[in-house]
């Protein structure tokens, strides 16, 4: 309360206090009327100046030196860091990181020498983001940059003990060559894998047809009814096939019980070819090879004009045919001369026509003339 509310405090009480004598000695007030009167004379001034001070405001423009200055901004502290390189877990794949590292200094010690205390926030704000780094895949570096935004928003003191630090805007990624190496690696991995499960299924299913299905003649064909609906004709007329099937996967004969059941065309009864014997020789001509090619397709034609192999139209036949290849295919004429040999010339008598020992005599009547 300053000097000026005091004053009228005092000025007022007075002026209250006398008019309180007047009205007392004028109306000759009992005892107890001027004591209340008194009371009253007292306490109103003190009520007067507590209810005045509840109300006014302790921070008046008054008491402040200079009220019309806005208060001084805050000074930050803070260093931007691009591409710094932080370990993962796959060796050689390094995290590129970027942020804005703001920090504030605590009190020094005294006697301590000076510090970079950008430096120290950058060291304080990069072990902690390596210790969680290091534990994490590269090919995770969307969820990992999210992680570290929540663990570096919080002022940590360095192990200095010379400034707090903390992380805004951190951002993370792989260099664009390891990330196409991992895309690369990832793929492989999927693709080996998926093959894996197909040799396994390949495998299996292998090791069921061969080990259960196709044991004997008689799994292979329980096998087969059952995937023809029990359809039992059906099945019935495969069982040669089948027989011939389990033979070739067990490496074994036909049984000779089911042997009939196999379709001519398929069982080794001998050789298909009528000119050809069991020993490879062809009774048209005892003693030649195995005939294939040409040499077979003029055999079956001397066989369909009814020609016999001695017959000496035959070897001048396969003279001319021979001759023929020679313009196409050499091979085919020399074996069909091989297989038609000409025979050798016996001595003859010199005929009555006056013909010399090397005229060739004439055909006999009836004969094929060339």
């Amino acid at each position: 309360m300053s000097s000026g509310h005091k004053t009228v405090t005092v000025f007022l009480t007075l002026i209250g206090g006398l008019i309180l004598t007047i009205a007392g000695c004028s109306l000759h007030w009992p005892w107890w009327a001027w004591s209340a009167a008194a009371v009253l004379l007292v306490t109103a001034p003190t009520l007067a100046l507590r209810l005045r001070a509840r109300h006014e405001d302790p921070f008046s423009n008054r008491y402040l030196t200079e009220p019309d200055l806005p208060a001084p901004p805050v000074e930050r502290r803070e260093l931007v860091v691009t591409d710094v390189a932080v370990p993962s877990e796959m060796a050689d794949y390094d995290f590129l990181l970027s942020a804005t590292v703001r920090w504030y200094p605590l009190g020094a010690p005294a006697g301590s020498p000076p510090v970079n205390q950008a430096g120290l926030a950058v060291e304080a704000v990069l072990e902690r983001a390596t210790h969680i780094t290091a534990v994490r895949h590269p090919t995770r570096g969307s969820l990992v940059q999210h992680e570290l935004n929540g663990a570096l928003a919080t002022m940590h003191e360095d192990p200095t003990g010379r400034v707090q630090a903390m992380a805004l805007g951190v951002t993370l990624r792989l260099a664009d060559q390891d990330q196409e190496r991992l895309t690369k690696l990832a793929a492989v991995r999927k693709d080996e894998a998926v093959w894996e499960h197909e040799r396994r299924f390949e495998k299996s299913r292998r090791t069921y047809l061969g080990e259960d299905v196709l044991r004997t003649t008689g799994s292979a064909a329980v096998w087969l009814l059952h995937r023809n609906n029990d359809e039992i004709d059906k099945t019935v007329k495969d069982i040669g096939l089948l027989a011939q099937l389990t033979s070739v996967v067990n490496n074994e004969d036909i049984d000779e019980r089911l042997r009939h059941l196999v379709p001519s065309a398929l069982r080794d009864d001998g050789p298909e070819d009528p000119d050809v014997s069991a020993a490879g020789e062809s009774p048209y001509w005892p003693g030649s090879p195995p005939r294939t090619g040409g040499a077979h397709a003029f055999s079956q034609f001397l066989r369909a004009v009814g020609l016999s192999p001695d017959a000496p139209e035959v070897v001048l036949l396969a003279a001319h045919i021979a001759q023929t290849l020679d313009q196409f295919d050499g091979d085919q004429a020399e074996e069909i001369r091989q297989v038609v040999a000409e025979p050798a010339a016996e001595p003859v008598d010199t005929p009555l026509n006056g013909a010399g020992p090397d005229t060739v005599a004439p055909p006999a009547p009836g004969g094929v003339h060339f």
